[in-house]
């Protein structure tokens, strides 16, 4: 009987711990206070809370820095299931799904963008393009993606920016893993920006479709 009522503490300390992560009281990069404090809080012992955040930890809710503490990673644990998937995900399989998002954001971002996304998508163009004049392939995927994720969130469909962001680390390797070939001059990404800023639906469409095109000769 011990052993179930212990069981049941740890229990709802996850379910507490999980509801101020869900319901945003607790957003992504929040650092969690420390176990004395959870426990006081909680109203529970400081052992409970442990076990609590190893579980929690586990499933990919939170992740902990040796010597600095716990901190969210995820709100959502089908979110933390396919980004795991993505990581084990081939490179093709990746640039295959990317053809259905890119081009579903690249027509409704030329329908919808508002000039504040085009401002974004200009200055992450421009980290990108001094990223690859400095031969910087880290700085280069993550101005990459950072501008993508601007094209998604141009298109004003929650859903869709979610579904991007929940790639965008596996969207990061898949750049990195063209090496050299990804810092070549290219103006596509530019021409994308010149279809969305013309609200020109096609022609966004055809530029979304090269990138893709491009990208997957590269690999």
């Amino acid at each position: 009987m011990r052993n179930v009522a212990r069981t049941s503490l740890v229990d709802a300390a996850i379910q507490q711990l999980r509801d101020q992560i869900t319901s945003g009281a607790w957003p992504v990069g929040t650092k969690l206070p420390s176990e004395i404090r959870l426990a006081q809080t909680l109203g529970m012992s400081r052992l409970s809370v442990r076990e609590a955040l190893r579980v929690l930890v586990h499933a990919g809710l939170l992740s902990t820095r040796q010597g600095d503490g716990t901190y969210v990673t995820a709100t959502d644990e089908s979110q933390v299931a396919l980004r795991r998937r993505l990581d084990t995900a081939a490179a093709m399989d990746i640039i295959d799904v990317r053809r259905g998002l890119d081009l579903v954001a690249a027509r409704l971002a030329a329908a919808k963008r508002e000039d504040d996304d085009l401002a974004g998508m200009r200055a992450t163009l421009e980290i990108r393009d001094a990223a690859a004049r400095a031969g910087d392939l880290d700085g280069f995927a993550d101005a990459d993606v950072a501008f993508h994720l601007r094209v998604a969130d141009a298109a004003h469909n929650p859903l869709l920016s979610d579904l991007y962001r929940s790639m965008s680390e596996a969207l990061r390797d898949s750049v990195r893993s063209m090496e050299q070939a990804a810092l070549e001059p290219d103006s596509s990404h530019h021409d994308l920006l010149r279809a969305i800023e013309d609200h020109d639906a096609a022609g966004a469409v055809t530029v979304a479709v090269s990138i893709l095109d491009k990208h997957e000769r590269d690999l």
